[in-house]
């Protein structure tokens, strides 16, 4: 899936997210300052979740509640290598059944995740936001 939007159209495209991605753990990649934490705050919210959501840049790793479940939101840009990544337990949260968002996952070693959807963000020339959703 292929989708070129602007940023009011962020809402919509989180919706079509949650439709397509087929796991509950999903990748994002692109560069800084493309949008990716602003459509996972949008994921979270279309998903049903009251808390505020921030950038986890400093503590990694942030958990929103969802009435039923729970977001995990990483953000590894400040990861240095996988064995810090195992460190702070992600391997707990991969395992969980619940929602993994994850910026800058090309910080640690893919084989980290198993099963996973990936989003590809970019701008182009236009300033729309270009999602590749595989």
């Amino acid at each position: 899936m292929e989708i070129s939007y602007e940023l009011n159209d962020v809402e919509q495209v989180a919706k079509n997210i949650i439709e397509n991605a087929n796991t509950k753990t999903i990748l994002f990649y692109g560069e800084m300052g493309v949008g990716k934490t602003t459509l996972i705050k949008k994921i979270v919210e279309v998903l049903g979740s009251q808390d505020e959501v921030s950038s986890p840049t400093f503590s990694i790793v942030n958990e929103y509640q969802l009435q039923n479940d729970k977001v995990y939101h990483f953000d590894l840009y400040r990861v240095k290598s996988t064995s810090e990544a195992y460190d702070f337990g992600i391997e707990d949260y991969l395992y969980s059944d619940h929602w993994k968002l994850i910026e800058w996952p090309e910080k640690v070693d893919i084989d980290l995740f198993e099963d996973f959807d990936k989003i590809e963000l970019k701008i182009d020339s236009d300033n729309k936001r270009i999602l590749k959703l595989n």
